[in-house]
């Protein structure tokens, strides 16, 4: 065998042993880590874990929530927002599980007026309204079916009756 054909058998039998170690090492870590990724594969997206940040963003996207801020900056000509607020440093548990308590405001530059608190489950898709006045915690349909938080900024739209009563009725022709 000639200097240069023993290059070439050299150069195939290293590519050879490296291609061969590539397959043992990629065996061995997927074997080695494929329960856990099933494991967290398996794990339902509602039991993640939610972040503060993404508490407010799952509140905020509540059809009410938008329907209050946009008539809250309607209202105000734009001086005044809807935003949410934190109201605990600590998570709140109920019947064992955390949730974040967020209060919707009223934001103008003079002051922040609390519209609603809600409870924002750290895992899970879970929403509560905390019903200060009983001192419960309503799911979101009970909240909706007993409160009507849409008829909120309906009543507010409409214009509050003058003190001089109504336009009186013409009087119908001769």
């Amino acid at each position: 065998m000639s200097g240069s054909s023993k290059k070439v058998v050299l150069l195939f039998a290293m590519i050879a042993l490296v291609a061969a170690g590539a397959v043992v090492y990629h065996r061995y870590h997927e074997s080695a880590h494929a329960p856990t990724a099933v494991a967290a594969s398996a794990r339902p997206a509602a039991q993640m874990a939610r972040t503060k940040a993404q508490a407010i963003d799952a509140l905020m996207a509540l059809p009410e929530l938008k329907a209050w801020s946009a008539h809250i900056e309607k209202a105000s000509g734009g001086t005044a927002h809807g935003a949410v607020l934190d109201d605990e440093t600590a998570m709140k548990v109920i019947d064992g599980k955390n949730y974040w308590t967020l209060s919707f405001v009223e934001n103008s530059k003079d002051a922040a007026h609390r519209w609603e608190t809600f409870l924002v489950a750290a895992t899970g898709d879970e929403i509560l309204v905390d019903d200060m006045n009983d001192e419960r915690q309503l799911t979101l349909a009970q909240w909706r079916a007993e409160t009507r938080p849409m008829e909120r900024i309906a009543k507010e739209a409409v214009p509050a009756p003058t003190e001089a009563g109504p336009a009186p009725v013409p009087a119908p022709p001769p």
